[in-house]
């Protein structure tokens, strides 16, 4: 249903735009709910704008010494590593999320409908993967916690809407993270200013890729990109190119999995031990037990370079879908 807005919407809406301090936001955000008509076009924006004021005053109150943050941004930690989804409005994550994992996230067409983090769990090859779904990335109002839990990722999923001015979405991100001191890990050389900073592989993820025509589209915003970034095309809608997208989650995090056998029995494929690429031997003991790690005297590996069985030293170098066992 149209909204129809009148004048006096944009016209508020210019002077909210240039407003600078939060308390100048929410008189100026007042101002502008207050040009739009109420019917029922107008229902999901209305009540949008509404729960971002309710943000909007609560950045402007003085925080309190020693407050404590906002519980549902205490995420624990699950499964083998985190991925964080991150993007402007509309993009598609939270519907991407409840494509990839056992959550259910409130999807709509309608902006700004996520205000806090949902987390799922997404599996790909027998392993765990934490899936995280934000706020939209918004300058007029960015959420602190909103970073601390970026920074707590171990890759980061940033989410473009291919039907709408992709390019301009990344390089929004992008900026916004750049100013919080967060980059792409490929960026790590650039920097030799003694200034923390926080650096993350990144995946970007071009949604609402919803069929063949649409690939054209994604090859155009490839190449219009400044750097070759690790990009994927997908519909979260008609589920084109999860599997690939999980996969590339995969490979991203750069993980693999070592699965323990005990002298005499099968191994359980169901549950592989998570390690980083390039792991050894000993580092595999150390995560299975100290008792391993400190007493370890042969080991045998099935897999990758070695012939069934093969007895190797402390420093073998492990790779993914090897069979260790293990004697002390």
């Amino acid at each position: 249903m149209p909204t129809n807005l009148p004048p006096q919407y944009f016209e508020a809406e210019k002077r909210y735009k240039e407003a600078k301090d939060p308390g100048e936001k929410v008189e100026r955000l007042e101002e502008l709910i207050g040009t739009i008509p109420k019917h029922k076009g107008t229902d999901h924006l209305r009540a949008d704008l509404r729960r971002k004021l309710s943000k909007l005053k609560t950045a402007a109150q003085p925080r309190k010494k020693g407050a404590r943050r906002d519980p549902a941004w205490n995420i624990p930690r699950e499964g083998a590593r985190r991925a964080v989804l991150l993007g402007c409005s509309n993009a598609g994550k939270s519907a991407l999320l409840a494509a990839l994992t056992n959550a259910d996230p409130e999807v709509s067409e309608a902006p700004f409908t996520s205000w806090t983090p949902t987390p799922g769990m997404m599996l790909v090859e027998n392993v765990q993967i934490q899936l995280i779904d934000t706020p939209s990335v918004d300058r007029d109002y960015l959420e602190p916690t909103l970073m601390d839990l970026v920074r707590s990722a171990d890759l980061l999923l940033v989410v473009v809407d291919l039907s709408a001015d992709p390019n301009q979405q990344l390089e929004r991100t992008l900026n916004l993270l750049e100013e919080q001191r967060i980059h792409p890990l490929r960026w790590k050389d650039r920097f030799d200013d003694g200034v923390r900073r926080n650096f993350l592989p990144i995946l970007v993820v071009a949604n609402k890729c919803d069929g063949a025509a649409d690939d054209e589209t994604f090859q155009i915003f490839r190449r219009l990109l400044d750097e070759d970034w690790n990009s994927i095309a997908v519909s979260a809608r008609s589920g084109r190119e999860l599997e690939q997208l999980r996969i590339a989650v995969f490979e991203r995090l750069e993980i693999m999995r070592i699965f323990s056998r005990a002298p005499g029995r099968e191994p359980d494929f169901n549950t592989p031990f998570v390690m980083r690429k390039g792991s050894t031997l000993q580092e595999f003991a150390a995560q299975l037990h100290h008792d391993f790690y400190d007493k370890l005297r042969t080991a045998r590996v099935w897999g990758t370079g070695v012939y069934d069985g093969q007895l190797v030293a402390r420093e073998h170098v492990l790779h993914d879908g090897d069979i260790v066992e293990l004697r002390i």
